[in-house]
């Protein structure tokens, strides 16, 4: 997959659990594509479907669907990585 990809997923995983938790927590990200992907409730990689991406293809499904089939109150707040430094999901991997 994309590292798009893998924050897009992230973040719908993250709506999810903390709706089912009933939780009002924040989730900051630092994908601009990640979270634009989420209000639009679509994932627009360029990434080409292939046999050995297939199940990828699907987590992408199963999260655009769960996205219009659901809502939700939880905040997406882009993290200023100029402002506040590494965003400290990344564990100083860049």
């Amino acid at each position: 997959g994309t590292n798009n990809i893998g924050e897009f997923l992230a973040l719908v995983h993250g709506l999810a659990y903390l709706k089912k938790k009933n939780s009002d927590r924040v989730i900051y990200s630092d994908s601009k594509i990640a979270i634009g992907w989420v209000k639009k409730k679509e994932c627009k990689t360029n990434l080409k479907k292939t046999s050995k991406n297939a199940a990828l293809f699907d987590l992408i499904e199963r999260a655009t669907v769960w996205l219009k089939q659901n809502s939700y109150t939880t905040k997406i707040v882009k993290w200023e990585t100029k402002a506040w430094g590494e965003i400290p999901a990344d564990f100083g991997r860049k």
